[in-house]
């Protein structure tokens, strides 16, 4: 299936099934290691396709699209739970039945905490980790801007009827340059109604304000995990001008992490690849290229 930004985003999709439903992903090249990127909230594979370009000479690149994000199926909130475990399920399975095996995680927003919790659950399938503006713990602080999203009722009319999330970030996530209208359209073209911006609204209705909200003890679980995989090579690419993952989530991984290596790129925003593409993906090139496998 390539139905979705085909034009800018030519690679077609496979697909597994994930109990009812279909997750579909980009599976590209060839090679004994495989690069799995996961993305966040409101991206979708779309957002990899620059490391698609890079290594597909060279590597396996794995790219998927949550249930309800890019070209996945869209289910709706009564018949799939949309929380951070219920992801980590799905990645997990991918993982099992693709057998991937030397994989370098790349994980950015939302995509952390998946890709983490997923490498924590299969933790011989994986060699290195990278990490672009991302968390993997309960949040230290929600933004305001993201916080009045919350509000039941106008939250959802907000996210799903106007479009007031995936929208906005086009602009918001960008610091050093202004996103292409070609790029935009590619981002948000999953995301094109009401129905489809289901994970959108129920991404944000995940980030646990309190320890009642039931993903708290999953990331809190996570976050204690984490000196656990202090021996992996990892690699901390981060956007400094992001306003929500922003120097405080590095630190934290800096800390249980304290051999990673950092690129922090001064001028970029949360969407650090848009905005900064050529530093970021050479990062990894070279993170790769020289990055012992434990």
């Amino acid at each position: 299936m390539k139905s979705i930004a085909a034009d800018l985003l030519p690679y077609p999709s496979a697909e597994i099934r994930v109990g009812d439903f279909t997750q579909r992903y980009l599976d590209e090249g060839d090679g004994d290691e495989t690069l799995l990127c996961v993305h966040g909230n409101p991206t979708w594979s779309f957002y990899y396709r620059g490391i698609i370009e890079r290594f597909r000479d060279t590597h396996r690149v794995v790219a998927v699209d949550h249930l309800g994000c890019g070209r996945s199926d869209k289910p709706r909130r009564d018949q799939f739970g949309y929380t951070m475990a219920d992801h980590r399920d799905n990645l997990v399975a991918l993982i099992d039945q693709l057998d991937l095996k030397n994989i370098t995680l790349i994980a950015h927003d939302w995509g952390g905490a998946i890709g983490l919790s997923s490498l924590v659950a299969r933790r011989e399938r994986f060699n290195r980790i990278v990490l672009l503006n991302t968390g993997a713990f309960p949040p230290p602080y929600v933004p305001k801007r993201i916080g009045v999203l919350r509000t039941p009722l106008l939250g959802s009319a907000a996210i799903r009827g106007l479009n007031l999330f995936a929208g906005p970030a086009v602009k918001m996530a960008m610091s050093r340059n202004q996103m292409s209208p070609d790029v935009a359209r590619g981002l948000l073209a999953p995301y094109n109604n009401w129905a489809n911006r289901v994970a959108v609204d129920s991404f944000v209705r995940d980030i646990p304000l309190s320890q009642n909200h039931p993903t708290y003890a999953t990331l809190r679980q996570l976050e204690m995990d984490l000196p656990k995989l202090a021996d992996l090579p990892s690699l901390l690419v981060w956007g400094m001008k992001d306003w929500c993952f922003n120097d405080r989530c590095l630190q934290h991984f800096q800390t249980v992490w304290p051999d990673a290596k950092t690129v922090e790129i001064a001028d970029a925003g949360h969407y650090v690849i848009e905005d900064a593409p050529t530093e970021t993906i050479d990062a990894i090139a070279d993170f790769v290229s020289s990055a012992s496998p434990s």
